[in-house]
């Protein structure tokens, strides 16, 4: 039995084509009985049959195997934990053909939000058990002994006995309902051929809302008994995203129903189960009195991300976890393209930028990992749902759509779905679609940003009208490194009439640009040059000091749109935390911002200010007061235009805009929005309808609230507390748990951070109440230690664990914190927390050095108090 043991594959001797599923979950007692009957089709010789099973309890004389000649148990029974595989022995060698495995189980309903788990609800007060399933990536096998890879494809025949008064769904429609007694027996169609990690069942009382396709499929959206009305735009997203993707590749939804369900315990965002997709409550549900125009857009995003995955993940499934990227990347760029068909107005496309920079981010760091990766252990696959599979993933696409063109990409998109319908890929198998469809040599140019990890930083400057480009690793801790890139390079001058793209496929390259400077305007200070227009591609831009400076003119006139005027700001505030550009001339820069508008743009800048507040702080405590006023001058301008209160027909970007400005003024605790947030709270708390304080600026008001509670002034925070044990909206209580650690006093942060571990705060949502103030970090890292192993035991199993190493460890910027964390972690670490642990104490040793170097700039002083005084 040794040689399967340790192997990150099962043997390919027996393929599963067919299972046949009994369940009978008990909501009382939280366990479930099971039996499963595996139609298998035995291609080698073996004695043996290996599957996956975890958590089970395998009764061992059920167990057989039945081929047409004879029924045959087996001599030994052995389930290995460790690596999650049931290993079958019989005494004599199994027929080569077709033959049904039968075995009968018991299991656990868990509360790891893994596998098949229970999730609590209240109906009028009582509490109440649900049951869920969440398989990906690998947890079907704690449901049921299956083979849990998504290679390995069959068909599922699904049969549950639960409570007769409950609704029970699964991935297709019922075609039978037996009541007996308080029990009812419910058979569902069988399933297309699909993954095990696809398979979905949730059983509870539920309300829907529904609809249908023009082709006649059947939507609805299932939620708690009283909240129907919270998922009609859910439902009308979902109904004309179905009808788009239908049409954008080029064949129609596989099944004949789809199911959209919010669960009240869900570790992800949404999982995107055939038929039956499950969503946390903030994904899926939009209050139009009481739900923020982020929530809205985060709805939109989220139903068109699990849409897509019916066509790209679960029609067309990845053959390893390897190829995790292409579901991922995939459906997080195409869902871009679904939102934008649907809500032109909300401009999504320039908030795709927040994407391709969190990759950009998670992708600086030397312990990133390339988008194609090695998985060698089911306890691996946590860790890579990251930036680097989502947002690289989806920028890399987007960069290839963006150099082979839209209609040629969808084209071979459509080809691609076709030839591998019920069946599984590799991403060499997505360039193959693309190359044949374009002409172009998409695998050649893709291998280098798909195999090698991180990304360069090109380097511009401009001699005698030549530009000379020059490409290298960007990291940022500014270490060199050695990468190389086939780069699409795109450029113009002066104007967006004037532009020129190549492949940058060496180290350096000249280009001559006499003909594109021709159309500038000579000696009118408007000739300007920007690189990667429009930020299509996934790279940095390093420009020398007489082309930086004039994109900055060239902000202030406003002749740039709004993706290139955050790209520039983007990679300077990247260059100045890798050392390659000084701390006064991202400053100078920024300050070229002060009348900036647009949504994209602020955003950035705001989350620049914050990072940038920080690290100063750390680095000049004596100028702390100072660049902090410098950046509360500069969202001045847009925080009057904006103002507080909503405006007659203004746009969904405006309603986000405000709620973010107010936000960061009162992080940088700006006295007059700390009064008037105060106002409109306790206005609030008198009236929970007022319209003082619409959702849009409701997080605003708390972080500002939170600001000047203290341990002798907390009735602000005890009344926070009040509206979250009295909304049952999650939109809400994660609000305030994205509150109430901003606060200065540490003695209030150990509470908020003990609320967290509370009954109060669903396990789901503690990961929201770890963004601690400056003052708090030292307070946070002390109850991290305190708490680790009840946060292990809690959140052990799955990718949350890793969030609470990230946000407490990430923020502190000296080695001598980084050494003390490798200390502590040294005998704690696990496999789901390797990786992200490696990367947090990366980041602390990348902020000490920018510390270091910030230290350095003799004339930072003056120029910081030029900045400041300076009349916007």
């Amino acid at each position: 039995m040794d040689q399967f043991k340790g192997q990150a594959r099962l043997p390919k001797f027996a393929i599963p084509k067919r299972y046949d599923i009994r369940l009978k979950p008990d909501l009382t007692a939280c366990t479930f009985a099971g039996s499963v009957a595996i139609d298998l089709d035995i291609v080698e010789n073996t004695n043996f049959i290996v599957l996956n099973a975890a958590d089970l309890s395998i009764n061992s004389a059920s167990v057989s195997y039945s081929s047409s000649s004879k029924v045959l148990q087996p001599v030994k029974v052995d389930l290995v934990e460790a690596d999650e595989i049931l290993v079958l022995e019989f005494a004599e060698t199994l027929p080569i053909g077709i033959g049904v495995l039968d075995i009968v189980f018991d299991g656990v309903l868990n509360d790891k939000m893994k596998g098949f788990y229970r999730s609590t609800y209240e109906i009028n007060g009582e509490k109440k058990n649900m049951a869920v399933t969440q398989f990906e990536p690998a947890d079907a096998r704690r449901c049921f002994p299956c083979w849990d890879e998504p290679a390995c494809k069959a068909t599922f025949k699904i049969t549950l006995e639960v409570p007769a008064e409950l609704v029970a769904l699964s991935n297709m429609p019922i075609i039978e309902e037996k009541v007996n007694g308080d029990l009812k027996t419910v058979t569902y169609q069988e399933t297309p051929i699909m993954s095990t990690y696809l398979v979905a069942i949730v059983v509870g009382l539920f309300d829907y809302v529904e609809d249908h396709t023009s082709d006649g499929v059947k939507v609805r959206v299932y939620c708690q008994v009283g909240k129907t009305k919270q998922g009609n735009f859910a439902l009308h997203v979902a109904v004309k995203t179905l009808e788009l993707f239908k049409g954008y590749f080029a064949v129609p939804y596989a099944l004949p129903k789809l199911d959209m369900i919010a669960i009240p315990d869900f570790a992800a965002g949404a999982m995107e189960n055939y038929g039956l997709v499950t969503y946390r409550e903030t994904a899926l549900l939009y209050d139009d009195q009481h739900s923020a125009a982020a929530n809205k857009q985060r709805v939109a995003t989220v139903v068109a991300h699990e849409l897509a995955h019916q066509w790209f993940g679960n029609l067309v499934t990845m053959e390893w976890w390897t190829h995790l990227w292409l579901n991922e990347g995939f459906a997080t760029w195409v869902s871009y393209l679904a939102t934008d068909s649907l809500f032109p107005d909300w401009k999504i496309w320039t908030q795709f930028l927040d994407e391709c920079t969190e990759g950009l981010k998670l992708d600086g760091l030397a312990e990133s990992h390339p988008i194609e990766v090695d998985i060698n252990h089911a306890s691996e696959i946590d860790e890579i749902f990251d930036a680097i599979s989502y947002r690289k993933g989806a920028s890399v696409i987007r960069m290839l759509q963006s150099y082979l063109g839209a209609e040629s990409f969808q084209r071979s998109l459509a080809s691609y779905i076709k030839k591998h319908a019920y069946s599984n890929a590799k991403t060499e198998d997505l360039w193959a679609a693309l190359e044949e469809g374009s002409g172009e040599p998409v695998n050649k140019l893709m291998n280098s940003w798909t195999r090698q990890q991180g990304y360069p930083v090109v380097s511009v400057k401009l001699k005698d009208q030549k530009l000379e480009f020059e490409q290298s690793q960007f990291l940022s801790s500014g270490a060199p490194g050695d990468g190389q890139w086939i780069v699409p390079i795109t450029l113009c001058c002066c104007s967006y009439d004037a532009r020129k793209s190549f492949l940058l496929q060496t180290k350096s390259e000249t280009q001559d640009v006499k003909e594109l400077l021709g159309s500038c305007q000579v000696g009118s200070g408007s000739s300007w040059i920007k690189v990667n227009v429009e930020q299509t591609g996934f790279y940095r831009v390093k420009y020398d000091e007489e082309l930086r400076a004039r994109l900055g003119c060239a902000i202030e006139k406003k002749n740039l749109t709004e993706t290139d005027r955050f790209g520039i700001l983007d990679d300077s505030f990247a260059l100045c935390m890798a050392r390659q550009q000084s701390l006064t001339s991202l400053l100078t820069l920024m300050g070229a911002y002060r009348e900036e508008l647009e949504y994209i743009v602020l955003s950035n800048l705001i989350n620049i200010s914050s990072k940038v507040g920080r690290i100063a702080a750390d680095a000049t405590p004596d100028l702390k007061d100072d660049i902090n006023q410098f950046f509360i001058n500069l969202l001045q301008f847009s925080a009057e235009k904006l103002g507080w209160d909503p405006k007659q027909g203004e746009s969904h970007l405006d309603a986000m805009l405000r709620g973010e400005v107010l936000t960061a003024l009162a992080y940088f605790r700006h006295d007059l929005t700390l009064d008037e947030a105060s106002r409109r709270f306790h206005a609030f708390l008198e009236d929970r309808n007022t319209p003082l304080l619409p959702p849009d600026i409701r997080k605003a008001a708390y972080v500002a609230v939170m600001q000047r509670v203290s341990t002798s002034n907390r009735s602000d925070y005890d009344s926070l507390l009040q509206v979250y044990r009295e909304t049952d909206l999650s939109q809400e209580k994660t609000r305030i748990l994205g509150s109430i650690a901003s606060c200065p006093d540490p003695n209030i942060i150990l509470e908020a951070l003990n609320f967290l571990l509370t009954s109060e705060v669903r396990s789901q949502d503690a990961v929201f109440g770890l963004a601690v103030s400056k003052e708090g970090r030292e307070t946070a890292w002390a109850w991290l230690k305190d708490k680790w192993d009840h946060i292990t035991k809690t959140w052990g199993s799955g990718f949350l664990l890793a969030r609470f190493v990230n946000m407490i460890v990430s923020p502190f910027a000296s080695f001598e914190k980084a050494k003390e964390v490798e200390e502590f972690f040294a005998s704690r670490t696990k496999p789901a927390i390797s990786r992200t642990l490696k990367q947090s104490i990366e980041r602390v040793h990348i902020n000490a050095n920018w510390v270091q170097s910030i230290q350095k700039e003799t004339n930072l002083g003056e120029v910081v108090k030029e900045l400041v005084f300076r009349k916007y």
